[in-house]
C-alpha cells in the first residue's frame, strides 16, 4: 500500500482548487479593471473622435452603438480569454434584425455586456445613474441610450427610438434577479410594447454556477469556471392583449402577466435542457 502516494494526492487536489479559484479572483478582478479603465479611455478619446469624424450627427449614435458593441465583444472575449467564464449563444442571428424590442431577464451583472456585445447596433434603457458615473457617462450619453427615470417620458422616448426602426433592448426586471425568487417586471416594458405597437424578442439568459447575482461582491466567485447560456426566442405578438374596449392599463397589467410567466417558464425550462 502506497501511503505516501495517498498522502500525496491529499493536499495536490485542495492546493490545485485554491490556485484555480485565486486565478479566477485575480482574472474577475482585471477584468472589471479592464472595463472601468476602458469607459474613462473611450469617454475622453474614443467617443470624442467619433463625434469629430462623423459629419452626418444623425449617424453620430450608430457609430457610438457599433463602438460600443465592439468594446463588449472584446470584453467578453478577455473574460474567456482568462478562464473566468465560456458562454453559448442559440438564435444570435435572429438578433441582428433592425427595429426590434429585445427584452432579457436579469440573472447577472454581465447581462447587458453579454447581450450587446451581439447586437452591432440598438439603443438600450440604463439606470440613470450611469450617466453619472464616471467610467460609464460618456459612453452611454454619446450612444444615445435612454435612461431609466420618468415613466411617462420613458415610454415616449422609447416609442420613438423603436419609430426610427432601431433596436431597443430592456431588461424589465429593472435590477437582477435574486437567486431563487421568480421573475417580476416593471409594467414600463409592456407600456413601450404597446405604445409602440412592437413585439417582443425575448432573451432567456442562464448563468452556471451563479454568480455575479444582486448583493453578491464581484471577488465572490463560484467553485468552477461559470458558463452564461443566451437562448433567442420568437417574437412575442402583442395583439392578443389589445382587445376591443380594453383600456391601455388594463392591457399593459396583462401583457406585463404573461411576460412575467413566459420568462419565468423559459428560464426553468432553460436550465433544464
Amino acid at each position: 500500500m502506497n501511503t505516501s502516494s495517498d498522502a500525496r494526492l491529499d493536499w495536490v487536489a485542495p492546493v490545485g482548487a485554491a490556485l484555480n479559484r485565486g486565478w479566477r479572483i485575480l482574472g474577475t478582478g482585471l477584468s472589471f479593471l479592464l472595463f472601468g479603465v476602458g469607459g474613462i479611455l473611450m469617454g475622453l478619446v474614443v467617443f470624442p473622435l467619433v463625434w469629430l469624424l462623423t459629419w452626418n450627427r444623425a449617424r453620430v449614435h450608430h457609430r457610438m452603438q457599433f463602438v460600443i458593441h465592439c468594446a463588449m465583444r472584446l470584453f467578453v472575449e478577455i473574460m474567456r480569454g482568462l478562464r473566468v467564464m465560456s458562454y453559448s449563444i442559440e438564435g444570435a442571428d435572429k438578433l441582428r434584425e433592425p427595429g426590434q424590442l429585445l427584452i432579457a431577464n436579469h440573472p447577472t451583472l454581465i447581462d447587458v455586456v453579454m447581450v450587446m456585445s451581439q447586437v452591432p447596433q440598438t439603443s438600450c434603457v440604463v439606470k440613470s445613474a450611469l450617466f453619472r458615473n464616471p467610467f460609464t457617462a460618456g459612453p452611454v450619453r454619446s450612444a444615445g441610450y435612454v435612461p431609466n427615470v420618468d415613466s411617462a417620458r420613458l415610454v415616449d422616448r422609447c416609442a420613438q427610438v423603436l419609430a426610427a426602426n432601431h433596436s431597443l433592448i430592456i431588461f424589465p426586471e429593472g435590477t437582477r434577479t435574486q437567486p431563487g425568487k421568480p421573475v417580476r417586471l416593471q409594467r414600463g416594458t409592456a407600456n413601450i410594447a404597446l405604445r409602440a405597437g412592437k413585439p417582443l424578442r425575448p432573451i432567456i439568459i442562464d448563468c452556471q454556477p451563479s454568480t455575479l447575482t444582486k448583493g453578491l461582491p464581484w471577488y465572490s466567485v463560484p467553485s468552477r469556471k461559470f458558463h452564461i447560456s443566451l437562448r433567442v426566442g420568437e417574437p412575442i405578438d402583442i395583439a392578443p392583449f389589445l382587445d376591443a374596449g380594453v383600456s391601455r392599463a388594463v392591457a399593459a397589467r396583462r401583457l406585463s402577466a404573461h411576460l412575467e410567466a413566459f420568462l419565468e417558464q423559459h428560464r426553468h425550462a432553460h436550465r433544464e435542457t
